[in-house]
This record gives structure tokens, C-alpha cells and sequence, in this order.
């Protein structure tokens, strides 16, 4: 007999996976545990779908079946949250002590919180509450109204930051920002520096409320918007603002904004035409958004336009593009000049030390450069990579696997907290799998994030144990970190597409951690993250009659597919992985169309990609290629080779085949 009187035969299959039997049978406990099998997880899963739809009275019917269930602190938590404006105090207080060191209980609070605020139950909310960092910004403003309540008129001061954002703000800040208002401690300067970071979001809505509730002459009509919006770029050329009130020059900007927006070089004479009716900070202001959105759409001129916004004040953003520009137009001093320039939280950032470096080198400056590179080069992310090619180093990793005993796995995955992940993850839900493996390892040393990692491999919980294993600060299992699940398919899928199985490797690790069924928000399904559109269009060109929409996510068809389709776009993109990758992602009629006008080296032109998203997508997939590869024992490629040279457009010919990736 096996564990407990369980059968041996039952436990094979387990105790060949976890190469222990003393772990195989505290899982299988673990599993036998309550309510069996699927039974339980029918169970749970109707008592989801109850809560979905709001019906307590199915919900707590199926509660009572569930009291054993892994999965109950959920049930226990839907229960609650449905009448957690008539629960009893001492009830919450209860699961919260109960379940303290779980996502749930921090939710709840946050929750029970804002009742008790929106309930102005504020002795109990002010006994309950403690800040915390990060509290979203309606907590926020509910605590300000306590502190307002029992402290007087200085808690106030705490609520101006929370004004100055491009979004729209909850009820419960209304009152207080009517308060700071009512007592001109926000001015009516402030609400017009909220209505340009509105206007630069490009939130609509919120810049249009902002401005139209302003006094008089600050105040623009809809009537004036709705002029404006028509044709932006032709409201500009025309010139027809009241340039001598606040409201016209606002609006003259807001038209700038939305046309530089579309088309940055199509507006400039616009602008040289009318900015001299404003004043200077105006005007820079106005210079420094063309430059910004010019920079974002690669136009050659944007640092030209940029100097003319010299002494502006330029948000994080717009510094990050400015050094852009820089790089793009080849202009080592001002790349320099405008790291030098900024803040030291921003210049600590890897990607503008490396450009500084990079900038110092062409100066003629090696020896501080290579300090700076010595400084980024034990990284082994993408600036790490390079820096240390610049000092000439041979990568080398150095792994310090931890080889754990099986009494430990086991103690570690009887852990209630521990099976709530592996249950959550079995049953598709994987963003509650994720929060509560992410309270599980928080604060753990070294050696039990390598246990916890090693643990996740084992459950097939690849994108854990990967996640895990990054962790780590002194001691590194660069095989769990760069661990190759599915190998036989993405090696088969590599030779019959001619790609190495090390970018394979490193596109699948960015596009879903090896979550074989994963499916993103946009549709990308599997491994490589395929859209069913690019999906059928590649069983198309391999001539796969006998494909099927719900073969995607089929790891050995999903690994095959994704590889043609990379190896598609290669060829068409001169050999260059980097915009094959880009094209992976964003589309290959976007990656063409950042190509440019001149041939620029492969580092400056994926630093200029305009999708904050794709940018960091082909960096980690290229880095985590020339991991791989070293991990596979391929010979060493350094990554600037790799990133080679991206020349202008060559007319290939677009095919509009949605991007793979999500």
C-alpha cells in the first residue's frame, strides 16, 4: 500500500514526476484532501460563477459543500464581498485575521474600507485604516476625508499631489479637491496644468470637463472644442483663438497637440505661423510638444525642434525622447548633455547609463566610459549584455543550482498557501494563482526562492518558476531562469524553419513564460502567442488542410506556426531578428515603417521604437536569445552582432498579417 492506504499503482505516475515518493504522497494528500476530485471543483467553480452573477442565495447554497475545499478562503471571501455593506464588523475583522498573509485579505480590506467610508462609518474607518504604499487613489482621498474630519484643515494639504493627473478621479476625491479649490490652494494655474497632462494623454473627455469648468476668461466652450476637433491641423493653420485671453492660447495649444499627435511635420508650418502670438513659456511649451511627438514619429528634424525648446520644462518622457533624437540623428553631445541634465532617480535607469557611456566613448572619453560599462556589466540583461561586450568580457554565467531534498518540496507544497496556487492555476485561474504565489515568495531569501522555483518546474507552473528564479540576489539557477520546457517541439520547429531554437526559446519566454494554454486579452494563444488570424494565414502557406482553430494552442502546431511566421518576416526584413522581432509583435508594416531613412546601428534603432510595449519585447527577446544560446551550447554571437544594422525601408512588400504576439 501506498501513502495512507492508498494504492501504489495510483502514486506512479506522481512519483516518477517528482522523483520522490515522500513528495509524491504528500501531494496526493493534499489532492484527497475535502471535497474530491472534480466533484469539489465543479463545486467551486458554479460558486464562481454564482458570485459572477451576484446571486448569494446559489452561493451560499454551494458554500456549505465547500467548507473543505482548498479553494474555500475564495468562497468564504465572494460570500462577504456580496454583503459587505450589511456584514458585521467583528465577521470581516475575522477572515481578515484568518487569512492575513493571503491577496484576499488585503482585498478585502481595501474593500471594507471604502463601504465603511462611502457609509461615513469613519470611527471604524479610522481605527481600521493604515496607510499603505501604492493604496489606490480612492482610498486615498477617503482617508484624507478622515484626517480632514479629525485633524482640521492641514490633512488637506495631502490631497493636492493626487490632483495633478490625466485621468478622472473618484467621487470620493470631489470633496476635498472642492475644498482646496474653495480655498485657492489649488489655483486656477493648477487646473490648467491638469488640463495640459489631460491634453498630452490624450484624454479627451477629462481635458474638455477640466477647461469647461473654469471661470471665465479661462473657460473653453464645448462649442470651441467641437471647432477644433473637426480639423485640428486646419483650426491651427486658420489662427482664429482669442490669443490675448488664457482660454484662446489654451485652445491654440490643445489644436497643436492633436494635430502634432497625427502627424507632427504636417503642422510644423502651422505652428511657426502662429506661435508668435504667445508668449514665451507658452511657446516653448508648444515647441516642446512638436519636438516630442516628431521624435516619436522618427522625423529626422526632431532634435532641431527640440533645441528650439530649450529651457522648457520637459516631462520624464519627453527627456527620454529628446536623448532619442539624439541617438537617431547621431548626436553624441546632446545625447550626453541630456542625460547629464537629468534627474538622478531617471539617470540611474540602465538604459541611460549605457547611452552615456556609449556618448562618452565617442567623445573621446573611454576611461569614464568604461566605468560606467564595468558598473552595468554584471547585468544579464540587454544593457548588461552590451556593456560588457564593450569591455571586451566573454559571457559567463554562473549558476549556483540548488539541488533540494524532498522532505523539503514536500514540506513546501502541503503548504495551504502553496496548494491554493497549484489549484487556482488547474482550474484557468491564473491571475488569482499569480497574486497568491507572489505573497508566497515575497521577503524569501535566495536559497527558498530556488526551492519555490524549482517546486513551480515541477508543477508545470513554468512562468512561477521563472518569474522565481529572477528573484534571486547573490545566487542565480540560470537553468531555471532560461529553463527550455517542450524541447523536442521547439528544437523540430527551429530545424524545419531554419531559425535557431535559442530565439525560439527566447520569444516564447517573453511571449507567455511557457504557459502552454494561456490566452492574452487580445486573443494570442499558447507558447509563441499566436492570433488565430495569423494562425489560419500560416496553415495556409504550409498548406495544412488539416488544420483546425482548436489546434493553436497544440504545443508542436502552435511551436511549428509561430517559428514559420518568425522566419517569414526574417526573410522579408533582410535577416535582422531585431525587426523580425518587432514585426513578431507590433506587425511587420509597423516595424517597416520605423526603419527610417538611413542605415542605423541595431541598438539605436530598437532604443527608437516608438511602442513603449515592442521596444521592451525586442530587447528581452534578443537578450534572452544570446542566453539561450549560451545555455544550449551554441558558440557565442554577442548581442551587438545580433542587433547588426537596420537599413532604410526596401520596399520587400507588406503582407497585412496581424502580429503574432499580444
Amino acid at each position: 500500500m501506498g501513502c495512507r492506504g492508498m494504492p501504489v499503482s495510483r502514486t506512479i505516475a506522481t512519483v516518477h514526476r517528482f522523483h520522490s515518493f515522500a513528495l509524491a504522497c504528500a501531494l496526493l494528500l493534499t489532492a484527497f484532501a475535502g471535497p474530491a476530485g472534480a466533484q469539489g471543483d465543479a463545486d467551486f467553480l458554479a460558486a464562481r460563477a454564482a458570485f459572477d452573477r451576484g446571486d448569494r442565495a446559489r452561493l451560499d447554497a454551494l458554500a456549505g459543500k465547500l467548507s473543505a475545499h482548498v479553494l474555500q478562503p475564495y468562497v468564504a471571501y465572494w460570500q462577504l464581498k456580496l454583503r459587505l455593506d450589511t456584514a458585521e464588523d467583528d465577521e470581516v475583522r475575522a477572515f481578515l485575521a484568518r487569512w492575513r498573509e493571503t491577496p484576499l485579505a488585503d482585498r478585502l480590506r481595501v474593500e471594507w474600507l471604502k463601504a465603511l467610508a462611502k457609509r461615513g462609518r469613519w470611527t471604524t474607518f479610522g481605527a481600521e485604516y493604515a496607510a499603505q504604499a501604492g493604496e489606490d487613489i480612492e482610498l486615498a482621498c477617503y482617508a484624507i476625508q478622515y484626517r480632514w474630519s479629525t485633524e482640521g484643515e492641514d490633512a488637506l494639504k495631502a490631497a493636492k499631489p493626487l490632483w495633478f493627473t490625466d485621468k478622472t478621479t473618484p467621487d470620493s476625491c470631489d470633496l476635498v479637491f472642492a475644498a482646496l479649490i474653495a480655498r485657492k490652494s489649488i489655483t486656477t494655474e493648477d487646473r490648467r496644468a491638469r488640463f495640459r497632462l489631460a491634453v498630452e494623454a490624450g484624454n479627451v473627455r477629462v481635458a474638455q470637463a477640466l477647461a469647461a469648468d473654469l471661470h471665465a476668461p479661462d473657460r473653453i466652450t464645448a462649442q470651441d472644442f467641437a471647432r477644433v476637433e473637426r480639423n485640428p491641423a486646419a483650426a491651427l493653420a486658420k489662427g482664429d483663438f482669442h490669443w490675448a485671453q488664457p482660454s484662446g492660447r489654451d485652445l491654440a495649444l490643445y489644436a497643436l497637440e492633436r494635430a502634432a499627435r497625427a502627424d507632427a511635420a504636417g503642422v510644423r508650418s502651422a505652428w511657426e505661423k502662429q506661435r508668435q502670438h504667445l508668449p514665451a513659456a507658452d511657446r516653448l511649451y508648444g515647441n516642446a510638444r512638436l519636438a516630442y511627438h516628431a521624435s516619436r514619429q522618427l522625423n529626422p528634424r526632431a532634435l532641431e525642434w527640440y533645441r528650439e525648446a530649450e529651457g522648457a520644462p520637459l516631462s520624464d518622457v519627453q527627456r527620454a525622447w529628446r536623448i532619442r533624437a539624439g541617438l537617431r540623428s547621431g548626436a553624441w553631445p546632446d545625447v550626453l548633455a541630456t542625460i547629464d541634465a537629468l534627474p538622478p532617480g531617471e539617470a540611474q535607469e540602465p538604459a541611460w547609463r549605457y547611452w552615456k557611456a556609449r556618448a562618452l566613448a565617442a567623445e573621446g572619453r573611454p576611461a569614464e566610459a568604461n566605468a560606467i560599462y564595468a558598473g552595468l556589466a554584471d547585468d544579464v540583461g540587454f544593457y548588461g549584455l552590451l556593456a560588457a561586450e564593450a569591455l571586451g568580457r566573454k559571457l559567463e554565467l554562473k549558476s549556483a543550482p540548488l539541488t533540494p531534498e524532498a522532505d523539503a518540496l514536500a514540506a513546501f507544497g502541503a503548504r495551504p498557501a502553496v496548494q491554493r496556487v497549484v489549484k487556482l492555476a488547474q482550474l484557468d485561474m491564473r491571475a488569482e494563482s499569480q497574486r497568491e504565489w507572489i505573497y508566497v515568495v515575497r521577503g524569501l531569501p535566495d536559497e527558498a526562492l530556488l526551492l519555490a522555483a524549482e517546486y513551480a518546474r515541477r508543477e508545470g507552473l513554468y512562468d512561477r518558476a521563472i518569474n522565481t528564479a529572477d528573484r534571486t540576489a547573490s545566487r542565480h539557477d540560470f537553468g531555471l531562469r532560461y529553463m527550455t520546457p517542450f524541447r523536442d517541439e521547439f528544437v523540430q520547429a527551429a530545424r524545419e524553419q531554419g531559425v535557431e531554437a535559442a530565439l525560439l526559446f527566447g520569444i516564447a519566454r517573453q511571449e507567455s513564460r511557457f504557459a502552454s494554454d494561456i490566452v492574452s486579452s487580445a486573443g494570442a494563444v499558447g507558447l509563441m502567442q499566436l492570433m488565430p488570424p495569423t494562425a489560419r494565414w500560416v496553415a495556409k502557406q504550409l498548406n495544412r488542410a488539416d488544420y483546425r482553430p482548436s489546434q493553436i494552442a497544440d504545443v508542436q502546431v502552435n511551436t511549428q506556426f509561430g517559428a514559420f511566421y518568425f522566419r517569414y518576416w526574417l526573410d522579408r526584413l533582410d535577416g535582422v531578428p531585431a525587426l523580425a522581432a518587432a514585426a513578431y509583435n507590433a506587425g511587420p508594416n509597423r516595424a517597416q515603417a520605423w526603419r527610417g531613412g538611413s542605415t542605423l546601428e541595431g541598438a539605436v534603432w530598437v532604443e527608437t521604437i516608438p511602442f513603449n510595449e515592442t521596444r521592451d519585447y525586442v530587447k528581452r527577446v534578443l537578450a534572452n536569445t544570446v542566453l539561450y544560446a549560451y545555455m544550449l551550447n551554441q558558440a557565442y554571437m554577442p548581442l551587438s552582432k545580433r542587433l547588426g544594422y537596420v537599413s532604410p525601408r526596401g520596399g520587400n512588400g507588406d503582407t497585412p498579417v496581424a502580429a503574432a504576439g499580444s
